[in-house]
């Protein structure tokens, strides 16, 4: 049998699927408890342990807080806000925006958001290149050793990079994430930071006492989730939303079928269309979680009833997943009486799936049924859309699996 064991390593659980890559059938699954206070590997071992093992190894991690990314752009509502949308879709937490050259105060505030990569954008193609440099040069004489990803101005960036790697700072240089006005190009940096991430951000975590754990990781769990929503989407040729409803966090993910009116019309946002797109929430959990979950519904005029432990669960999750749809269709705005970017129309998806401990206990047709019910929240719910819960936690390995062996991923997608 030709069979791969594919692993999520998570802050709090890490769950391994052994899968025959020949038919893409899921044999068998199992859940430890992540050994975060000791070796991550110990957990992992167990976990490939408990499902027989295989003949091949994918692994993706979100333990240790998972990827902290900052942007560093040129003007708030077109560089920035771009580098902030492949941030997120390259499955880091964007945890800190600057926009504009950095002066004593930006620098400072940029170090205390303690990122793991920064991400330096500005400016199109052929377009202003001395904000780009200048931002260079800050960072290089700041106190901050973060690795950078350059993906600004094409004349300018070996520029910006070099005045870096003069100060010893580690660079990658891809092509800029906004190469014109309203054309968003995430690919390159989104596979850089995904390279940046396995390269120093996984060993530097120190998660694991030697090399090996950071060898057999492949990507931030994100965005092994990502990829696989946006396989099933490719397969369905669908819309396809995913809430994923954790103890600390409540991610978001859209795969939306592009249309030309919104690339090329009057809706079209000057930052660029995303249609594969994901965002977190960083304080909206059912855990760790749950105070900002009931503080966000009080903003929101959500209600919330309080009573068993179980009820108590469940409804925290369908306020978690309600106020973090509403945000990821809604988009955000820089300040009162700015206009909001970034948002989603979700009128057309036609695959509503969940995930998260709660909805694969017996909350999934609670939860999605508030979700899809939400009239009064800013958004347009999808009307006819079908729902499912990634019970067996599928998504993350077809993620993991999409490239090497995309039938497998294919069939595993399907069977949700």
């Amino acid at each position: 049998m030709n069979t791969a064991v594919c692993v999520d390593v998570g802050s709090t659980y890490t769950k391994a699927a052994l899968i025959d890559v020949g038919d893409g059938r899921l044999i068998r699954r199992a859940e430890v408890p992540t050994t975060t206070g000791g070796d991550v590997l110990t957990g992992l071992d167990q976990a490939v342990e408990a499902v027989g093992g295989g003949d091949r190894l994918y692994v993706c991690s979100s333990a240790g807080g998972g990827l902290r990314l900052a942007v560093v752009g040129y003007e708030e509502l077109v560089t920035a806000e771009a580098g902030h949308r492949v941030g997120l879709s390259a499955g880091a937490r964007v945890v800190h925006v600057a926009a504009g050259p950095l002066d004593g105060r930006a620098v400072t505030a940029l170090r205390e958001s303690r990122p793991d990569v920064i991400l330096l954008v500005g400016g199109t193609d052929g377009g202003d290149g001395e904000v780009l440099l200048h931002n260079a040069g800050r960072l290089a004489t700041s106190r901050l050793r973060v690795p950078v990803v350059v993906a600004g101005n094409a004349d300018v960036r070996d520029e910006a990079a070099a005045r870096l790697t003069g100060r010893d700072v580690p660079v990658t240089v891809t092509g800029n994430v906004l190469p014109r006005i309203g054309v968003l190009d995430p690919g390159p940096a989104r596979a850089a930071i995904r390279e940046v991430f396995l390269r120093h951000v996984i060993g530097g975590k120190r998660l694991s006492k030697g090399p090996r754990f950071a060898s057999l990781v492949r990507a931030a769990t994100p965005d092994a989730v990502l990829a696989g929503v946006e396989l099933l989407a490719d397969v369905t040729g669908a819309g396809v939303l995913v809430v994923d409803v954790g103890g600390a966090t409540t991610d978001v993910y859209s795969a939306l079928i592009p249309d030309a009116e919104s690339e090329w019309g009057p809706r079209r946002d000057v930052a660029g269309t995303l249609w594969r797109s994901r965002t977190v929430e960083g304080d909206l959990g059912v855990a760790v979680g749950a105070d900002g979950t009931r503080a966000a519904a009080v903003a929101e005029k959500l209600a919330l009833r309080e009573s068993g432990h179980l009820a108590g669960d469940r409804e925290l999750a369908a306020a978690a997943a309600t106020i973090a749809l509403r945000r990821h269709a809604r988009g955000h705005s820089t300040g009162p009486g700015q206009p909001r970017t970034g948002g989603r129309d979700l009128r057309d998806v036609r695959l509503v799936v969940g995930s998260g401990g709660v909805l694969r206990h017996g909350g999934g047709a609670y939860v999605l049924d508030a979700v899809l019910t939400d009239h009064s929240g800013g958004w347009a719910a999808p009307a006819t859309a079908r729902t499912v819960v990634d019970e067996r936690y599928v998504l993350a390995a077809a993620g993991l699996l999409a490239i090497d062996h995309r039938d497998a991923a294919v069939t595993l997608v399907n069977s949700l």
